[in-house]
């Protein structure tokens, strides 16, 4: 089907901010001309895209499906834009990474003060989303790329993920539990006690999950929570055994909270970097990537 390019261009304007008027300031050209554009699509597609009267416009089933698609393209379409401009220059730019806020707290911080000063020019956004929705972000366009809790399992197509560093996972207790401080447990016995962990849909509940599996133990949390710091603050004050990255400790006194220390050894996990086979890297972004690899830490 050949449809001329300016039609969806058109479609992008009306649908993104739902008026025929808006879209036609953007574009520079008349409302009736936008209409006339959106008859023309319609009949190209053999669909209709928009509900409209008078005062407000909505999209059809079709027109939100096409939107989703659309949307995307032009996404690209300004990553490729932002990529010539920035092979000129490094003085102006952007770079867009989806991290976790824990990531962004305990590995990722130093490395955005260093780039800043360095390339003070050159803005940081950050989309802050669990490890598996940073891969989506990835995969729509959203970010450039994303530094993540890596997942045992799954692939995921056009995309390359390089190892940065490893993180181990501890189970930590507060003064309630000063019972299990010196003591060796297995962790079939961590049900006896109880469980404080990071929601569902996150790379380390997932971890966590399959690790339980191959222990032959059940887990039923008492605490779902999607923050690392009030999973640590909680154990804490006595809530639970928490399961946590052991980073999140290092600067923790061990009067107030402490490691277990179990039986079976828990393997440790990578953290790394997830980018787009077929989407060309800013020159900005692989300037920061270039920090982050193991050679540069």
């Amino acid at each position: 089907m050949d449809v001329n390019f300016e039609l969806y261009k058109v479609f992008y304007h009306v649908a993104s901010t739902l008026s025929f008027s808006e879209a036609s300031k953007r574009l520079f050209i008349s409302q009736s001309a936008v209409s006339q554009s959106i008859k023309v699509l319609e009949g190209k597609l053999g669909c209709k895209l928009l509900f409209r009267n008078t005062k407000k416009v909505k999209l059809t089933p079709e027109g939100k499906v096409l939107f989703k698609s659309v949307e995307q393209a032009f996404n690209f379409i300004k990553k490729g834009e932002r990529n010539l401009y920035e092979m000129q220059s490094l003085i102006q730019g952007e770079i867009r990474i989806g991290a976790s806020d824990t990531i962004c707290k305990y590995y990722l911080l130093p490395y955005f003060k260093k780039f800043n000063k360095i390339y003070p020019g050159i803005k940081i956004h950050i989309t802050n989303r669990t490890s598996p929705s940073c891969i989506s972000l990835l995969q729509k366009g959203y970010v450039d790329f994303s530094v993540i809790n890596i997942p045992t399992s799954g692939s995921y197509k056009n995309m390359k993920i390089t190892e940065m560093k490893n993180i181990q996972d501890v189970f930590i207790a507060g003064k309630e539990f000063n019972n299990l401080r010196n003591k060796k447990i297995e962790f079939r016995e961590l049900v006896k006690y109880p469980l404080l962990t990071l929601e569902k849909n996150t790379a380390t509940r997932d971890f966590l999950e399959t690790l339980a599996l191959k222990n032959n133990v059940k887990l039923s949390p008492e605490i779902e929570l999607s923050s690392v710091e009030l999973l640590v603050e909680m154990a804490k004050i006595g809530l639970g055994i928490s399961y946590v990255m052991s980073d999140a400790v290092l600067n923790e006194s061990e009067d107030d909270v402490f490691i277990l220390n179990l039986k079976e050894k828990i393997p440790q996990r990578k953290l790394g970097i997830i980018t787009h086979e077929n989407i060309p890297l800013p020159i900005a972004c692989e300037r920061f990537i270039d920090m982050l690899l193991p050679e540069h830490i």
